[in-house]
Formats: structure tokens, sequence, C-alpha cells
């Protein structure tokens, strides 16, 4: 559940990123890609870490 919400608030983040240094269509799309990729990451790690202290 933490990765699905990580990479819907980066893809956001991403695209507004991208629309507000006036990137065209492609450039948001990379960017909400791009940022979701990283969030994702960082949510996989969260997930594990809280796995692990659950488990004592």
């Amino acid at each position: 559940m933490i990765v699905i919400t990580a990479a819907l608030l980066g893809a956001l983040i991403g695209g507004f990123t991208a629309r507000k240094r006036n990137g065209n269509r492609l450039d948001i799309l990379q960017y909400a890609a791009g940022y979701a990729l990283a969030f994702v990451i960082v949510g996989m790690i969260a997930t594990v870490l809280i796995d692990r202290a659950m488990r004592g």
C-alpha cells in the first residue's frame, strides 16, 4: 500500500514540476515516470523497514 501511494504521489509531483517548468506533454510524462520510480524505491525501503520493525 505504501508503494502504490508513493508511486502516485511521485507521479503527481513530477507532473506538476514539469508543468511548472513549461514542459510539453512528453516532458510531463518523463518527469512523472522518473519521480514515480524514485518514490517507489523510497516506498519499498520504508515498507521493508516497517516490516522488520514489526517483527522485532
